[in-house]
């Protein structure tokens, strides 16, 4: 599954209409096996997860599908306390995904500056991670994707080798 997302990310970038059409196929071919096998052990099927992104989507969208405010601070304000009560968190991320995404809250709540403050503050690798997380924090702020920023520089590399 993760490769198949990865092809889809890789078509989706290219804007190629037909590889997003050929890796889209491949991703739901993913949600369709992955169902009929938990079908044949009696756990789940199709329906169920039909159902369960249906069900996610109202809860996750309340200021779309019910009555709640729509302004962004509220949005991501309570996006994170519906996460935060459904249990889940985002470990299962890819590492650039978790830092995008807190970089953003961060940047919301407009504490993003810390992590120059506790980059200062710390050592080895911490100190290295967080060195790393301030340099994502000026490519978010200059309105890039780290990932695919991350992508690019590789692939130039790789054309320059």
């Amino acid at each position: 599954m993760l490769e198949e997302a990865h092809e889809l990310v890789a078509a989706i970038d290219s804007a190629d209409a037909k590889a997003i059409v050929d890796e889209l196929g491949d991703v739901l071919l993913q949600v369709i096996l992955h169902s009929q096998i938990g079908s044949e052990h009696d756990d789940f099927g199709i329906q169920d997860v039909i159902e369960a992104i249906s069900s996610k989507l109202i809860r996750r969208h309340p200021h779309v599908f019910g009555d709640a405010s729509n302004d962004l601070p509220s949005v991501h304000r309570r996006w994170r306390e519906i996460k935060q009560s459904e249990g889940r968190t985002s470990r299962a991320q890819p590492t650039l995904v978790r830092a995008k995404r807190l970089l953003g809250a961060l940047e919301v709540r407009g504490t993003a500056d810390g992590i120059l403050e506790a980059a200062r503050d710390s050592n080895g690798e911490e100190k290295a991670g967080l060195e790393i997380l301030c340099a994502l924090l000026k490519v978010v702020r200059d309105g890039h994707d780290p990932e695919i920023a991350l992508l690019k520089g590789i692939e130039h590399l790789e054309r320059e080798t």
